[in-house]
């Protein structure tokens, strides 16, 4: 059976994980749909964007399958969707019962510190796990059944890392959040490290002289090796999931040590 705390902790987020699975699939099957009416028109359509737009969403082409799903699905608004998710949910864990006052009761649990820390997380970490393999699950249905003609390998290794890099930020929210107690501190560094992790990933590819930047952004190691064209890069992937266990660590021992606002 699962822990007590797991379960209170989807059951506290029920209604929001539905949300966001919900938005995150509708999101997917419509963008992934509209392939077949893009490529009526798909050379006007290339032609329309400057080519440093499609430099800084890091699209070689829309023309081929992979390069159209990197672009609506893997490029920008679908990770941050994903991320968005990640950021709020894991405000949830630490900050938000620590700010509301609800700190005290769960405490009185006979729980350690630690074991506390983990069962929310972990709470959190299965549901954010099921909600970034939502894109990925339903491309390997929706990706033959309109004929796109891209190997589901690689699909899955694109699919793989967005899970990976939703680790990855959801371990440095956990970080904050468990050292600050504070949500506005949680959704400030996530959201902005997000942003600001994209705009390096995107900048360091367009600038000469600039592509050392790439390599300090989780989003490089996600689509920087254009998966969707090469397939699985375990290197990569171990990367984010190593830093999220890393911050995930991290942010248990912070908790602990800490004084608490109760």
């Amino acid at each position: 059976m699962l822990p007590a705390l797991v379960r209170k902790t989807w059951r506290d987020d029920c209604s929001s994980l539905i949300g966001w699975a919900v938005g995150v699939a509708t999101f997917t099957t419509i963008y992934t749909s509209f392939y077949s009416q893009f490529q009526g028109a798909a050379e006007l359509k290339q032609d329309a964007l400057p080519q440093g737009m499609l430099d800084f969403l890091g699209v070689a082409d829309m023309l081929s399958p992979a390069g159209y799903l990197q672009a609506t699905i893997f490029s920008l608004v679908g990770p941050l969707l994903v991320l968005m998710c990640a950021v709020t949910l894991t405000a949830r864990t630490i900050a938000r019962p620590e700010e509301d006052g609800g700190m005290e009761l769960m405490l009185a649990n006979p729980l350690s510190r630690v074991a506390f820390a983990w069962q929310r997380i972990a709470g959190t970490g299965g549901a954010l796990t099921l909600i970034a393999a939502i894109p990925g699950l339903l491309l390997m249905i929706i990706v033959p059944s309109i004929g796109m003609d891209i190997p589901l390998s690689h699909v899955a290794a694109a699919s793989a890392g967005l899970v990976a890099l939703v680790w990855c930020f959801a371990g440095i929210a956990f970080l904050v959040g468990a050292g600050t107690g504070r949500r506005s501190a949680v959704l400030a560094v996530g959201g902005g490290l997000a942003v600001a992790s994209y705009m390096a990933n995107a900048i360091g590819g367009m600038l000469d002289g600039w592509h050392w930047v790439r390599w300090l952004s989780p989003f490089h190691y996600f689509i920087g090796t254009d998966p969707l064209h090469t397939g699985w890069h375990p290197v990569e992937l171990l990367t984010l999931v190593l830093l999220g266990a890393v911050t995930t660590v991290a942010g248990v021992i912070l908790f602990d040590r800490r004084d608490i606002g109760v």
